[in-house]
């Protein structure tokens, strides 16, 4: 085995430990003496590729997060995008249960990075929300409904892990997503006659998929889409670009 194979097979194994280490006996437990135990090498080793514990978490949370969104990836619902939408909340709440370590650094903002894997999942919302608004179901703009269901996903995760297991209502969560999705959502898609703003999302939704347009000209059509449509529903279509 070349010594660069040798060098990612290590750190491939040393990342793995931590995290289960980290999944199963929380942030305390991924010390290098312990990971360098578990995985069947010399603290030394762990030196070599990591600067400090710091770094070793991060590639820890990394790797559960990298398995959860290849996860999410695989039982996307191509047929239904709500349902779809509603099916990847459920996976997202339930992994914040189950992995309560990962999800809170993860989420911390004092130690916040952006990674492969989170990026991926940030992508993956992104890609529903905007099959949503192709369908012409969706009422603010993209970027917010993304926003809204990040924020409420991370809160009622945090809420629930705040409590002893024994005292969590699980019904929170659903009763979390109603809230938004009435924010967010259509009942039905949207006319030209109906709700104007689910019609100029789903419109701008398809903006990319217009063959006459150059690049230059779908980017002018899709800002003045964008500040037609109001952001959080009172009509302020710059409500985007406050601070």
């Amino acid at each position: 085995m070349k010594v660069r194979e040798q060098r990612e097979d290590t750190r491939h194994r040393i990342v793995r430990t931590a995290a289960e280490l980290l999944s199963a006996q929380g942030v305390a437990a991924v010390t290098t003496r312990a990971v360098a135990q578990a995985a069947g090498l010399q603290p030394p080793a762990l030196y070599r590729l990591f600067a400090d514990k710091d770094a070793l978490l991060d590639a820890a949370v990394e790797y559960v997060f990298a398995e959860h969104v290849a996860a999410k990836e695989a039982a996307a619902d191509e047929d239904d995008p709500v349902a779809d939408l509603y099916a990847g909340w459920r996976t997202q709440v339930g992994f914040g249960l189950a992995n309560p370590a990962a999800f809170a650094l993860a989420s911390d903002p004092a130690r916040a990075r952006s990674t492969p894997a989170l990026a991926r999942g940030v992508g993956l919302l992104a890609a529903r929300v905007h099959r949503i608004a192709a369908a012409g179901r969706l009422r603010v703009s993209e970027q917010r409904a993304v926003d809204l269901m990040r924020a409420a996903g991370t809160g009622v995760v945090h809420t629930l892990l705040a409590l002893p297991p024994e005292q969590r209502d699980l019904g929170l969560a659903d009763a979390m997503y109603d809230a938004v999705t009435r924010v967010i959502l259509t009942e039905e898609p949207a006319l030209p006659t109906g709700d104007v703003a689910a019609a100029v999302a789903a419109f701008r939704a398809l903006v990319p998929e217009l063959p006459r347009l150059t690049p230059v000209e779908g980017a002018l059509l899709d800002e003045w889409l964008r500040r037609a449509l109001p952001a959080d529903g009172d009509g302020d279509g710059d409500a985007d670009e406050a601070p």
